[in-house]
């Protein structure tokens, strides 16, 4: 058996880097720790591919969490997504300080919604949904404390 040391990073294939870094940059404040156009023998052996040149942003949280946005320049075409570079992943989960701000900022920016911040069942998270520019799912909590009113 194999002992898990940590979750290294998620990555997010993305259509327009830029576009997608006023998401995870500007509104969620994550730290960009690397940019770069990666190309050569090991990425093309790597994604089993040719010529490969693909931008690598890797994005850091206060605690350390790595997202990885990856913007194929190379093989940017659909019909190449049925390899490591096909766009987007199931959802990813960012915990916020204030749901309902947060909210506002994302639907300001013209994201599509699942629906309006609500509790959960248990009562300890308050949750929305939305999709990115390239479709792919964040959902974002905002932890309820026993001792808070969740409704504001």
């Amino acid at each position: 058996m194999v002992d898990l040391i940590s979750l290294r990073h998620v990555g997010i294939v993305v259509t327009d880097m830029e576009k997608s870094l006023t998401i995870y940059r500007d509104i969620f404040n994550l730290e960009i720790i690397w940019d770069r156009v990666e190309t050569g023998e090991f990425i093309d052996k790597l994604l089993q591919m040719n010529n490969v040149q693909v931008r690598t942003v890797k994005l850091k949280d206060a605690d350390g969490g790595i997202l990885e946005l990856l913007e194929y320049i190379s093989h940017p075409e659909p019909k190449y997504r049925d390899k490591l570079n096909r766009v987007g992943c199931s959802h990813i989960a960012l915990t916020v300080e204030n749901i309902d701000s947060m909210f506002k900022k994302l639907k300001d920016k013209g994201l599509q919604y699942n629906h309006e911040p609500m509790v959960s069942v248990d009562g300890k998270a308050k949750v929305a949904f939305f999709r990115d520019y390239d479709e792919v799912s964040l959902e974002i909590v905002e932890e309820i404390n026993e001792d808070r009113n969740c409704t504001r």
